[in-house]
């Protein structure tokens, strides 16, 4: 009697199931799990989460540092798009519209801007440049014939240039003109093919510490590639040194960033009447889709947020250096001035209050001189990136990367720079470490992209929720 029952259940048990849909077959995955199967939990080599990120950048920072990106102060971007390629002769030049960048006339930017007088107040300004003036003069022995003055005034030049990530543009040149960020915004502008494809192949393959005979996955300039050489690389990434293995990530991560901003910007209608852009779901899946990438578009993403870190804890550590009373976002704007740094410390402080920040201080801390030569070589690296970026043939794509990279080279600065800034003195220029305008502005805008980026995946995971 008892095994009659057992059976009878059993059997009414299996016809529920079946008619309510749920068999023993697993559901299939939705383009949301394919996508960020492993955007979640904690990031490799730190002790904070995706999901801490997503609450703290999506509530609390995101809003506010858009409002201060539309300021004057950070809107304008002077930047020298002309500069030659220093690696080869034949760029292919975007003919697209898209890829254009409309310039600022002189009048649309504010006196203040192109003073140059920016760091601090008009009066305290025009103190730093005779000091500074007086400074040039006197570090010259007159007595020296005008060819070694020249000499030792290039050599004063590199040692500014020795704590600097980037080679940044010379903006006295001619050549160097203001751009309205906010006129020209990061989107998809068709810049595609093998020309864009040797950028970032001569970035991964010959700047990240990477031997060639490593094969990077999905490269689509190499010859075809298989499990078993994704597998020897990472292999590889994970035996190297912590510094290494970060430099790999916040290239990946950069890459993977930009790689959302186009596909959350996608040019979706371009007729007579308008141009309408938005998020591109196809394109993003192409991008970071765990089966169409074969694994690697998740890890990229992941990468992302290990850049959003890294540029978080600099800004929290730079703090001291926009405390000070007579810093200003100078624009001759005095009212507005003061309420954009207002914001600006209020961001800054928002920032410094974020609980799980990177822990830096396991770079370069080993043997001393094998610290330093590692530093020296990881700052060259980078330095080589950012004069990739003249090699970019679109020009709005080479605005965004040049910004972009010299805003994350400005972060490394700070990094690196800790004992400098608790050495600034409370008040008047600081000599021995010192942001300019354009370090500034790139820095807050290249983390504003990053920003942006975290929360436009929150987007792109609403948007794929449904879709298998």
């Amino acid at each position: 009697m008892d095994h009659r029952w057992g059976f009878l259940i059993g059997f009414l048990g299996a016809v529920g199931l079946l008619g309510s849909g749920h068999s023993g077959q697993q559901p299939p995955e939705t383009a949301a799990q394919r996508c960020f199967c492993q955007v979640s939990g904690y990031l490799d080599d730190c002790t904070c989460d995706v999901e801490t990120i997503d609450k703290f950048n999506n509530y609390r920072l995101f809003p506010r540092l858009q409002k201060l990106l539309e300021s004057d102060y950070f809107r304008y971007y002077k930047v020298n798009l002309k500069r030659p390629c220093p690696f080869w002769n034949e760029i292919s030049q975007c003919g697209r519209r898209d890829c254009a960048v409309k310039l600022c006339q002189s009048d649309e930017v504010p006196d203040g801007i192109k003073s140059a007088s920016y760091k601090y107040s008009e009066e305290a300004n025009n103190l730093i440049e005779e000091c500074e003036q007086a400074e040039r003069l006197g570090a010259v022995d007159e007595s020296l014939s005008e060819e070694t003055q020249k000499a030792v005034l290039q050599w004063t030049k590199h040692d500014d240039s020795s704590d600097n990530f980037c080679e940044a543009d010379d903006i006295q040149s001619p050549d160097a003109e203001y751009v309205d960020l906010l006129l020209n915004p990061e989107r998809y502008t068709g810049y595609k093919g093998p020309d864009a494809w040797k950028i970032w192949n001569v970035i991964y393959e010959e700047n990240c510490f990477k031997p060639q005979t490593i094969k990077r996955p999905l490269n689509p300039l190499a010859s075809g590639h298989g499990k078993s050489e994704e597998n020897t690389f990472y292999s590889w990434l994970e035996g190297l040194c912590v510094e290494k293995r970060a430099f790999y990530r916040l290239i990946s991560g950069l890459h993977a960033s930009i790689n959302v901003h186009l596909s959350a910007r996608y040019l979706l209608q371009d007729t007579w009447l308008e141009k309408k852009w938005g998020h591109n779901i196809t394109e993003f899946q192409q991008r970071f889709d765990g089966i169409l990438t074969e694994g690697e578009g998740p890890r990229r993403l992941k990468n992302l947020y290990f850049l959003y870190l890294i540029e978080l804890r600099a800004l929290s550590k730079v703090v001291p250096f926009f405390e000070r009373q007579d810093f200003q976002l100078f624009t001759g704007n005095k009212v507005q001035d003061a309420e954009n740094k207002m914001l600006l410390l209020e961001i800054l402080h928002e920032i410094k209050s974020f609980p799980l920040h990177f822990d830096e201080n396991s770079f370069f801390a080993g043997d001393k001189k094998e610290a330093n030569k590692l530093k020296e070589d990881f700052r060259l690296h980078f330095r080589n990136i950012s004069r990739i970026m003249d090699c970019v043939g679109c020009l709005k794509c080479r605005l965004w990367g040049k910004l972009q990279t010299q805003g994350l080279g400005t972060a490394l600065k700070i990094l690196f720079s800790e004992k400098l800034i608790a050495n600034m003195p409370e008040s008047g220029p600081s000599y021995e470490f010192h942001l300019t305008r354009q370090e500034i502005v790139s820095l807050f805008n290249a983390f504003g992209r990053i920003s942006t980026s975290v929360k436009e995946l929150e987007n792109f995971r609403n948007l794929l929720q449904n879709i298998h």
